[in-house]
């Protein structure tokens, strides 16, 4: 189905490819031998510029790497967005062919994307190749879970091509494995030029206005974010920004997912929820502070952290917003009474992790609907605090802070919130922060704290430890 006009206007784009619409999906997984997923992404990527993407999750050690692209699915719809997606996707595994001995999520047709944080927002060009939505059906995608690894091919065929296209795929494959790094696909080296923080001074204007109007409404807190743009030498390489990023932020959530000629990657720490069975996790993480070399006044800091009133009841709005988005679809949950610290590299936070049975007939793609955004990234209460963002924030923030992950053939599945991320586009990047802003909340200690959440991104980007 396609309806296209731009921006202001309706542009819906379910798939791509128009003469597939009568096409078999056929998906096989084989088991292979054990790969490095990185090696292997980092051999591969070059061979499918603009059409990959990499993931791993930092608890169950799970690792998805997509390369090429079986179907798109493409939404700039504001309405029906996470639905339309869904239907679209049950549809086409309705008439599958699906070749799929194991049990291991993440094996078999998974969609892999990101939805926008909010679709009525501002647009800008920098983001136009990913809309509001960007979801791949991979053509050759490696699994790799608990020391086993699989490679999911996934081909839209009419049947009776079914079999060659299959022995095709089977030389492709083993290509893919054997694929040895070449010197001369190693990108030249990159440094970085310049960097500039957007609009500063505005920046803080915005926070005090909405300071002030947070003293004055029934807003309780709206999250302002802003961002930095980098200059390099050369254009870096996505996978050895990923590589700093696996080595920096070991316990985040590694993600990439290229569109043309931009590339989204980031180190979240944060699951918006994951799927597995009937069973539903999700957490609140909300309240930050720095990190300090020194273990006690490292200890200092988090202990200021977990006993500041400004943070807890930040904290606790989000804990609240997700218990009663998910309650509607649960049996039952299980949430802590009071939250503990997470600590990253560079950041610690304020972390309150909830856990659910899921009713039978709950998706994920309802439950991404309706945790997003949380109060984390939006505010309290939504609908006021994402009005005070369109119009004080004055930028697109694109899928920056929106949900990215995947969903498998099974209804298992993981959404983050995408945030500690940047967007590359050639030899620029643009990196984005927020804070989450309340009734006592001082604009030049929001400005230092989004300072220190440029940083883990703009370290992975330079290829600096310090």
């Amino acid at each position: 189905m396609i309806n296209l006009t731009f921006r202001d206007k309706q542009l819906n784009i379910l798939s791509q490819d128009k003469d597939q619409s009568n096409k078999t999906l056929f998906s096989f997984t084989k088991k292979v031998k054990n790969i490095n997923p990185a090696f292997f992404y980092e051999s591969n990527r070059p061979h499918y510029k603009g059409k990959s993407f990499f993931w791993k999750s930092p608890d169950d050690g799970l690792v998805l790497v997509g390369l090429g692209i079986t179907r798109s699915f493409i939404n700039n719809s504001a309405e029906e967005r996470f639905g339309q997606l869904e239907r679209v996707w049950k549809k086409q595994l309705g008439s599958a062919m699906i070749d799929n001995p194991f049990e291991t999520p993440g094996t078999g047709p998974l969609l892999f994307g990101g939805f926008s944080f909010d679709p009525y927002s501002i647009k800008e060009e920098l983001w136009q190749p990913f809309g509001d939505a960007l979801f791949y059906l991979p053509k050759f995608m490696l699994t790799a879970l608990n020391g086993d690894c699989f490679m999911t091919v996934n081909l839209l065929e009419n049947k009776e091509h079914e079999e060659a296209a299959r022995l095709h795929a089977e030389k492709e494959i083993e290509e893919l494995i054997s694929h040895p790094m070449n010197e001369n696909e190693h990108h030249a080296s990159s440094s970085l030029l310049y960097k500039e923080e957007h609009s500063v001074g505005e920046w803080l204007t915005s926070v005090r206005d909405v300071v002030n109007l947070i003293k004055e409404t029934k807003v309780e807190k709206v999250v302002l974010s802003r961002k930095m743009r980098l200059v390099f030498s050369n254009p870096p390489a996505p996978e050895e920004v990923l590589q700093n990023l696996n080595s920096q932020q070991p316990n985040s959530f590694i993600f990439a997912i290229e569109s043309g000629e931009r590339c989204f990657v980031g180190a979240s720490p944060e699951r918006l929820v994951k799927k597995s069975g009937n069973t539903i996790f999700s957490a609140s993480l909300a309240g930050s502070i720095g990190r300090n070399k020194d273990p006690e006044e490292d200890l200092k800091l988090g202990q200021t952290l977990i006993t500041d009133e400004k943070n807890l009841h930040e904290h606790a709005l989000v804990v609240e917003m997700i218990k009663n988005a998910l309650a509607p679809h649960c049996k039952s949950m299980e949430v802590p009474k009071h939250p503990e610290l997470l600590k990253t590299p560079y950041i610690q936070h304020l972390y309150t992790p909830v856990k659910g049975t899921a009713k039978s007939s709950t998706s994920i793609f309802q439950l991404v609907e309706k945790l997003h955004p949380t109060p984390a990234l939006g505010g309290v209460p939504t609908d006021k605090a994402l009005e005070l963002i369109r119009e004080k924030e004055m930028m697109d923030r694109g899928l920056y802070a929106g949900p990215i992950g995947w969903t498998d053939f099974r209804g298992n599945g993981e959404f983050i919130v995408a945030i500690r991320s940047g967007l590359m586009k050639q030899d620029e990047a643009y990196l984005y922060a927020g804070c989450g802003l309340v009734a006592d909340s001082n604009p030049e200690e929001e400005l230092k704290e989004t300072s220190m959440k440029f940083e883990p991104m703009l370290l992975a980007m330079e290829g600096t430890e310090e």
